[in-house]
């Protein structure tokens, strides 16, 4: 992979950051600007929202793009519970993506022609949309700001496979791939994005069993409002995707769920929010803004008490437009898996601010490390990316920003670290950040 380069240097971007421009007109025709009629923060507002003058935004306004699934619960509960209109950000619009191609295509563009100033990500994308490796080859450079939440996700299969063995650790799993395959009927499994989060999962989960996923399986990308009609129609045997999908398959009786990305990766990271770079560069302040109240969101959104409320404002029209009853047991950590197994633990629920391992809402470059050497373990990126990966991450990583923003805020439960350490996984393997090419080398299924 190239390196990430950026119009705007770390000097620019302080001197930016330290400016307190509460009445300047915005700069016209830079590429993400809002529209010229975009409300300014003035110090009378500053008073109204009650916040020191150096913190007002630049701007009120912002675009964030999302999918309707679980991770996007701290974006929507910030602007319906009024977080971003408490940091001064009154004018931040939740705008609903058809699915993750629409979504990166809306951020290519940027709000001024239509599209997004960012949003809800699967990780690597803000990698691959920064390199120009989804866009067509134009680099769009992208900041990861904040991880939205752990877990939320699971694996789901098909009624006809049930009782056959698949579970969280898969007894023969090869013999039973191999015996699909001979019987001319391939294996079908999908997720909602190519190279990203959900294709992880269910790569990971097939590899560790056993299972090569590129020779053994057929992959697919199927957008997560399709699974369940395609889940009927048998036209695919498996998914990978977030809530409330999975546990829709259970409830209509069409499949059932051998594994929650919660026991394959215990306190795992799962989606991001991350933002233009240019929009960043321009707002350093309404970032932070943005971060506080989503970071204030999801500490909301983490008392359990308020979990009922959350599943009533998510499941609405506007936003999922599904059954509250699909969204409530899953967010209380309760899992009917469809083929007798039943989990009820918190801790396995989609968590947003706290975990057992520390903080959620912290972008880990550790982490983002480990989605890197996951894609060249598939081929996804050059091996080469490997020597180079730590550089890159701390152009795109902006964690600096989330600890600024924590500190404004008062919020406490700040890491003290970039790395979250070794990580491990169901299977026994360990991933150490300090050296990830000993993880590669220790796998037997790759590609590289």
């Amino acid at each position: 992979m190239s390196s990430l380069k950026t119009n705007i240097s770390r000097r620019r971007f302080l001197a930016t950051a330290g400016a307190t421009a509460l009445s300047s007109v915005l700069l016209k025709g830079c590429l993400g600007n809002p529209p010229e009629d975009t409300p300014l923060i003035s110090s009378a507002n500053a008073t109204k929202i009650n916040l020191p003058l150096e913190q007002v935004p630049e701007i009120n306004t912002a675009r964030l793009g999302y999918l309707p699934i679980v991770e996007a619960a701290p974006l929507i509960i910030a602007k319906e519970k009024g977080f971003f209109t408490k940091y001064g950000m009154d004018n931040v619009e939740i705008s609903k993506q058809a699915n993750w191609g629409a979504a990166r295509d809306n951020v290519k563009i940027g709000s001024s022609a239509g599209g997004i100033d960012g949003g809800q990500w699967q990780m690597p994308m803000p990698y691959l949309i920064s390199e120009g490796i989804i866009t067509d080859s134009l680099k769009v450079p992208m900041y990861v700001l904040l991880q939205l939440n752990t877990h939320g996700n699971a694996i789901a299969i098909a009624d006809k496979h049930k009782n056959k063995g698949l579970t969280l650790k898969i007894d023969k799993a090869k013999d039973f791939f191999e015996k699909t395959k001979s019987e001319g009927a391939k294996f079908k499994a999908a997720y909602t994005f190519p190279r990203a989060n959900q294709e992880f999962w269910i790569r990971y989960w097939l590899a560790a069993n056993g299972v090569d996923p590129d020779a053994d399986i057929e992959l697919l990308t199927v957008p997560a409002a399709q699974t369940v009609a395609n889940m009927k129609t048998g036209t695919m045997d498996a998914f990978s995707t977030g809530d409330p999908w999975p546990y829709r398959i259970v409830k209509e009786k069409i499949g059932f769920i051998p594994a929650l990305t919660a026991e394959i990766w215990k306190g795992h990271p799962e989606e991001y929010l991350a933002m233009r770079a240019d929009w960043v560069d321009k707002n350093p302040k309404a970032t932070k803004a943005l971060l506080k109240g989503i970071m204030e969101a999801q500490q909301w959104c983490d008392n359990f008490d308020n979990r009922k409320e959350l599943v009533q404002i998510l499941a609405t029209k506007n936003y999922f437009g599904v059954d509250p009853e699909i969204l409530a047991e899953p967010m209380m950590g309760k899992y009917d898996m469809g083929d007798g197994r039943i989990i009820d633990d918190k801790t396995m629920a989609p968590l947003y601010w706290k975990d057992s391992k520390g903080n959620v809402s912290y972008p880990y470059q550790s982490h983002d490390l480990w989605f890197i050497t996951e894609s060249v373990r598939w081929g996804f990126l050059p091996k080469e990316t490997l020597a180079t990966a730590k550089d890159l991450i701390k152009k795109v990583n902006r964690e600096d920003l989330w600890r600024e923003a924590a500190k404004e805020a008062g919020f406490s439960d700040i890491p003290t670290s970039t790395s979250r350490g070794i990580e491990e996984f169901f299977d026994g393997t360990k991933f150490d950040p300090e050296n990830p090419q000993a993880y590669l080398d220790g796998l037997k299924i790759k590609k590289v």
